[in-house]
């Protein structure tokens, strides 16, 4: 099995994400898991274009997205994205599209095709917290998820893909205001490699309990 793990470089004035880092050790081989690895710049539209050249490229089984979401206490696997774009700050070239659709062709929504439930029951199983999350943003994470599953839809149906973001690392909340959750990078590459497992050991995903109330 081959699988696309890409992250996201520095964006919003940290000098380091948790995403790119913790999926530098995640090996490139996990038993007959081929792990390609890929660093996506923090930008609209260039960011899905370096995704889906390299969907092209590899043509991998299942594509994984890792990107920060920083307040968040555990790795959140995401069910949707939506077709918005409304930036709140500037990507990593100075663009802010407000209110704008991804793509004047999508559906409204494009819903993760990775076994979401399943990868947070083995991310817990590992020791690592995790949760459901109903919403990417609006952001360009947002935005990668839904171009990615987008180009998958139209052109490659039978790869599966989503997203899944991971919250900031001590580091980056040493000087932030309490409460400000974090992990450390060896867990959050823990917990991807778990969510891994759980691609390759589920084709659909599982019943459980994972919804929200808010």
């Amino acid at each position: 099995m081959k699988i696309l793990l890409t992250a996201f470089d520095p964006f919003g004035g940290d000098s380091i994400n948790p995403a790119l880092e913790s999926v530098k050790l995640v090996p490139g081989r996990m038993d007959d898991i081929q792990v390609i690895k890929l660093e996506v710049p923090t930008v609209f539209g260039k960011s899905v274009d370096t995704v889906c050249a390299a969907i092209k490229k590899e043509q991998p089984d299942a594509v994984l997205c890792i990107g920060q979401a920083g307040g968040r206490y555990g790795l959140t696997p995401e069910r949707v994205a939506i077709n918005v774009d409304d930036a709140r700050i500037e990507d990593n070239e100075g663009n802010q599209p407000i209110d704008r659709p991804i793509r004047a062709d999508g559906a409204p929504a494009y819903f993760s095709t990775l076994p979401v439930k399943a990868m947070v029951q083995k991310i817990r199983a590992a020791g690592i917290p995790a949760s459901l999350s109903n919403s990417a943003g609006t952001f360009v994470c947002n935005h990668l998820m839904y171009g990615v599953l987008y180009t998958l839809a139209k052109h490659y149906p039978h790869i599966r893909g989503g997203f899944m973001h991971v919250p900031y690392t001590p580091r980056q909340v040493a000087g932030r205001t309490e409460p400000a959750p974090c992990l450390g990078i060896k867990d959050i590459a823990a917990g991807i490699e778990a969510a891994i497992w759980a691609i390759a050991e589920h084709e659909r995903d599982i019943v459980a309990a994972e919804g929200a109330i808010h």
